[in-house]
Formats: C-alpha cells, structure tokens, sequence
C-alpha cells in the first residue's frame, strides 16, 4: 500500500485532502471548513456543546483498534453526550495531533471513519485543527447541537419518587476490551499465535464501533415525553448513577435484577471469573442512556423498546443502592475509570 509522508504535502495540503470531497448537509451549518471559523445559525433553539479528547495509550490501542473504527468512535462518543441532553446533534469539529508514524493514507482511512459517523448521524464536520505530536495521537472532536427551549434535560432534575431507566444492556464494552487485551498479551508472548475472537462479535462491536442512542431521543419526541435528569453512560452505571444522584441532591435504591445485562455478556463475565453485576456497573464505554422520568410516565416508559426501569430515586439520606438477587442490600459504589490516578 502507498505510504505518503504528511511532511510532503503540509498542515493544509492534508486537510484538503482529507475535506476534497465533503459537503455539509445541515441547513443551520451556514459555513463550514474554509475560513477562520465556522458560521452556524441556530435561530430559536439552544446551542449544545460537549468536548472529548482522546489519547492514544489512555483511551485507546493501536495495536488492536482499526483507524476507521476510531475515527467513527470519536464521533460518537461526543454525539452521545449530546443526545445525553435531550438535544440533537448538527456539527461536529475534529482536531489531531499526528506523530510522524502515521501516513496520510493512515489519515485518510481514520477520516473515512470520520464522515461515516457524520452521515448515520446527520452532523456536519465544519472544522477543526491539525499539528504535530511527538509521540502518539490525539483527537479532540466537539459535537453542537440544538435543543428546544424547555425540553433540555440535565443531571440535576431527579427527585424522590421518579423512576429510574436505562436503555440498551451493560457491561458489553468493558468485556470486549478485555477479549482484546488478553489476545494482545498473547500476541507478546508468542507472535504466531492467532487471535481467538470468533464467537464475540457483539462484545467486540460494542467496544470498537459503539453507537449512541439517537433513536431513543427520537422516541422521547415521539411520546411527549422529558426525562427528569439524564446522563450518557460512559464511566459505568454505578459513576452515573453518582453523578446524579450527586447533582439532583437525591439518592437511589435500583435491583439487580431489572439491570438488562446480554446474554454474551452474562457468559463471558462468567469465563473471566467476574461478576456480571459488577462488570455493568462499573464497566463502562456502553453509551446507553441513564435516565429518570416522574412516576406519572410509567405507561409510557414501560412499553418502549429497549428501554428498562430499574429502580426508584430516593431522598438524599437513604443512600445509593443496590438490592442484590439473593435479596441483600449494598451500597453502590463507582469503580470504573477515573483520570489521574495510578
């Protein structure tokens, strides 16, 4: 395959050539890549805007991450936070810090993974910024979107009596890392050995090219229904949970059994001598949508699809907990990733 030097066509060459044949396609994006700074018209909503940086031995491997599946990822994890809001998505921006081991075709496939996120979504690249690294790669992307007045929901609405609901199933994404790591540390030990991954398509989907719930949102708009507080599970379900319950000023009592946990999932926490529980609480990266809603809605919450009441807000002194399958109570606890810690 061709290899061509970033340094051989500049900071601008490769973004023209990795922009050459984008449109935007959002009527708000009025204009796009091109000049100083993006135009966006956003008329009567609110603007929504949300930041990630991902870092490469942080966030994510080379060794066993596609950069077309990275670069879709990247977008969508930004998205979710977004929808996380109640709120819909229009534009995105993306910036890398490239060190000299990646080419301009390395570029160009992690871009392809870019503007395949843009399209399934219906967002916009409108900018961005490139430099140089010295070791490794950066992406930032920031995602804009609109809400309604008085239909964005934040972190701070739950109160006693409302119900709590997460969509989709836990846990998928943090066991598919782990299937990756283990072929990694594999792969050290002995080069000619073969990953072994047939059979976890789902675990290692989840992990690779997650999605966020655009669909859900849709279905709030469709039922007339505005969740109370909302959040994006990205740190696991017991750090949202924290979140929450820490913004609202309540507490929360959910059962184990309602946590909606794959069969896949379920397994191969079994496999790797963990508990399944444990794993969807602080597991992390399924970027499903923790949520609550008044108690009023259940009729409508109960038969959506894909969506699971899992247990009840609280006032603040009852604590955050879990009621365990064996029928115990424990406190919940967040031990998923945390930021500068050893």
């Amino acid at each position: 395959m061709k290899r061509t030097e970033i340094g051989t066509i500049g900071e601008f060459g490769l973004i023209d050539k990795i922009t050459a044949d984008y449109k935007p396609s959002q009527k708000s994006t009025i204009y796009g890549i091109g000049d100083d700074a993006a135009v966006i018209d956003n008329a009567n909503y609110q603007t929504v805007v949300s930041t990630d940086l991902l870092m490469e031995g942080i966030h994510f491997d080379m060794s066993y991450t596609p950069l077309k599946h990275l670069g879709y990822k990247a977008v969508v994890v930004n998205l979710s936070d977004i929808y996380a809001m109640n709120a819909t998505p229009k534009q995105i921006t993306v910036s890398l810090a490239i060190s000299s081991r990646f080419s301009v075709e390395a570029i160009e496939e992690l871009y392809k993974g870019v503007y395949a996120a843009c399209e399934r979504y219906n967002v916009d690249l409108v900018g961005g910024d490139t430099t140089s690294s010295l070791k490794g790669l950066m992406i930032s992307v920031t995602a804009i979107g609109q809400g309604e007045k008085g239909k964005i929901v934040y972190r701070n609405g739950a109160k006693p009596g409302d119900l709590i609901c997460v969509t989709g199933d836990l846990g998928a994404s943090y066991l598919g890392l782990q299937l990756l790591e283990r072929e990694k540390q594999v792969y050290a030990a002995n080069p000619e050995m073969q990953p072994v991954l047939e059979g976890h398509d789902y675990l290692l989907k989840r992990q690779l090219k997650p999605e966020a719930r655009k669909d859900i949102v849709d279905l709030f708009e469709q039922s007339k229904l505005i969740p109370t507080a909302m959040i994006d599970i990205s740190d696991g379900l017991a750090s949202e949970l924290m979140h929450i319950c820490r913004s609202s000023g309540v507490g929360v009592f959910i059962e184990e059994a309602q946590v909606p946990i794959q069969e896949e999932t379920y397994n191969q926490a079994i496999e790797f001598n963990m508990d399944p529980i444990t794993v969807a609480l602080s597991g992390g990266e399924d970027y499903e949508l923790l949520f609550t809603v008044d108690s009023a809605d259940l009729e409508k919450v109960r038969y959506m699809n894909d969506i699971y009441v899992i247990g009840d807000v609280t006032p603040k002194e009852d604590g955050i907990y879990l009621h365990t399958k064996g029928g115990n109570r424990h406190q919940i606890k967040a031990q998923g990733w945390r930021h500068f810690e050893q």
